[in-house]
């Protein structure tokens, strides 16, 4: 799709801070944090529904995921590593992987602070602070 954010991003019409790319798959850093590393893994072909990625497509961004996660628990020092798709503002599969410093990092609780029928963005970090991070995160894949 022409006007879709993240097929734009993947074809390096939008800059992001990216931790890993192939042909099929990027990881980048979210543009509004849960945590500093909160990094989206999306496949570069458009597809709206995670339930609609091919098997293998599917297995390739758990797989990067994987490699991520674990290399989080060690730069980070956490004990897990959320991993989860969504599709609430952009329709464009994708998948969350969030280092958890806290039981509530992951859950609406930390959406819901302007009430049930509002959104707050966790805030945006520097982009000196993203290039760091990303470069941090790429490393799993070196």
């Amino acid at each position: 799709m022409d006007d879709c954010l993240f097929c734009r991003i993947a074809r390096n019409e939008i800059p992001a801070h990216v931790v890993y790319e192939d042909d099929e798959i990027l990881a980048f850093l979210d543009l509004h944090p849960i945590r500093p590393g909160h990094s989206l893994v999306i496949p570069k072909q458009h597809h709206v529904w995670f339930e609609d990625l091919p098997p293998d497509l599917a297995a390739r961004i758990t797989t990067c995921a994987q490699q991520l996660a674990r290399h989080m628990k060690r730069i980070y020092r956490v004990e897990r590593v959320g991993f989860f798709y969504t599709g609430i503002h952009v329709p464009h599969a994708h998948a969350h992987v969030v280092p958890m410093h806290h039981n509530h990092d992951v859950s609406s609780q930390a959406y819901l602070l302007d009430g049930a029928g509002g959104f707050s963005a966790p805030p945006q970090l520097p982009a000196e602070e993203n290039r760091r991070i990303a470069q941090d995160l790429s490393a799993a894949f070196a």
